[in-house]
């Protein structure tokens, strides 16, 4: 029953996203309801591909959930991992679906307030995770939690931008501060979240997810604003560079053990 449950939220969440751009919910394109609410950290149309990635890799899980349920003499660290995060999985499903309707109908208080939701949730499996993630085989690893790395690396981009996105439907004036500069302080706490991840818990999938919206901010806001055209190099550069050196050391380690 768990195992049907599972897979009707997670078609339910795929329906949802398919029809808010095939009907479209409410007379609008995902796409279409961000440009009411222009802003200097909208990232660049093909940014948003990264869905697709996201929703491979919560089908790899499903899938992966479904066989080691199934499996008799699973392993007890492998069951133990699925039992602490599988909960919050099925929460983000609903909170999906939900932003989507909130959004599409304009109703950006009530988005915003599930994006966080979503946000917290994701938190959490996180947390609730690490214990039990060391007792995972690389594979396992990455079919079990690589997942919920990529997607809470978006959420928090996400958590910025409709959050942003309030502020612009509120005509906040930012204290007097330019909204290029608000953007530029974003990313900048952006890369450092992305850094502490990164140096801490060695989550590369969380740091790439990061330069990607960076990269996308680059291309859609860079030409424009000068400030946030070198800012955006500066936090890809950087988060590179830390990533580059985390796989280097993992890579020394593994093949030293």
């Amino acid at each position: 029953m768990k195992i049907i449950f599972t897979w009707l939220l997670f078609v339910g969440v795929i329906a949802v996203n398919a029809l808010a751009n095939i009907l479209p919910i409410n007379g609008y394109n995902t796409g279409q309801v961000s440009a009411f609410y222009p802003n200097a950290f909208v990232p660049a149309g093909f940014t948003f591909s990264i869905w697709g990635v996201i929703y491979t890799l919560l089908l790899t899980y499903t899938i992966a959930y479904t066989f080691y349920t199934m499996q008799r003499n699973a392993q007890k660290s492998v069951i133990e991992f699925i039992d602490k995060v599988h909960p919050f999985y099925l929460l983000t499903c609903v909170l999906n679906m939900a932003w989507i309707i909130a959004w599409h109908y304009l109703q950006i208080e009530v988005s915003v307030i599930i994006m966080y939701l979503f946000l917290i949730t994701l938190i959490q499996l996180f947390l609730k995770s690490r214990p039990a993630l060391n007792l995972l085989t690389k594979t396992q690893q990455f079919l079990l939690n690589t997942p919920f790395m990529v997607y809470l690396g978006w959420i928090a981009v996400a958590t910025i931008a409709n959050s942003t996105a309030l502020l612009v439907a509120y005509q906040w004036s930012g204290f007097g501060i330019d909204p290029v500069y608000w953007s530029a302080i974003m990313i900048g706490i952006a890369t450092f979240i992305g850094i502490v991840f990164i140096r801490k818990y060695k989550s590369i999938a969380f740091s790439a997810v990061l330069m990607w919206a960076f990269i996308g901010i680059h291309v859609s806001q860079g030409k424009t604003y000068p400030l946030l055209f070198s800012v955006t190099i500066v936090a890809i550069l950087y988060l590179f560079l830390m990533t580059t050196i985390t796989l280097y050391y993992s890579f020394k380690k593994n093949k030293i053990a």
